[in-house]
């Protein structure tokens, strides 16, 4: 795969403390810049920025993914199968509730890949999952 771009995302917190602790603490992403109303971090190289609100609603809704009800909106990152399970691991520890535990869905299928969902502490709901093949991140049905 080619080098890709980091991707932006701003997403609503209510709490900074609480952020910093669930980002930089748990999921070990470092901090950037920040502000009274504002921190970026480091997620996994591409620049996410947790913005204080005063009232928000992170779930919109689910959807029906493989027997799962996949929460809307959600983010994440694609990991090697080795960063994932460490991290499925380190969340684990933490005792973090999944939405949807760590597993592997689509097994068999082009789109086989392991998967967990769970949320931040303000309730924005996030998804990492793995490929054992990375060239099958976009594959089609054959």
């Amino acid at each position: 795969m080619a080098d890709l771009a980091p991707f932006h995302i701003a997403f609503p917190v209510d709490d900074l403390d609480a952020a910093r602790h669930f980002y930089g603490t748990i999921l070990g992403c470092p901090e950037g810049r920040c502000d009274a109303d504002w921190i970026d971090f480091n997620l996994y190289g591409h620049q996410i920025v947790a913005h204080r609100v005063v009232a928000s609603k992170p779930t919109a809704g689910h959807n029906p993914v493989d027997g799962h009800d996949v929460p809307v909106p959600h983010f994440g990152v694609v990991l090697p199968p080795v960063q994932w399970q460490a991290l499925a691991e380190r969340l684990t520890a933490h005792g973090i509730a999944f939405l949807i535990e760590p597993h592997t869905r689509f097994p068999g299928q082009p789109g086989e890949q392991s998967t967990m969902f769970f949320r931040d502490p303000a309730g924005n709901a996030l998804e990492f999952k793995a490929f054992a093949d990375p060239s099958r991140l976009f594959a089609k049905e054959a």
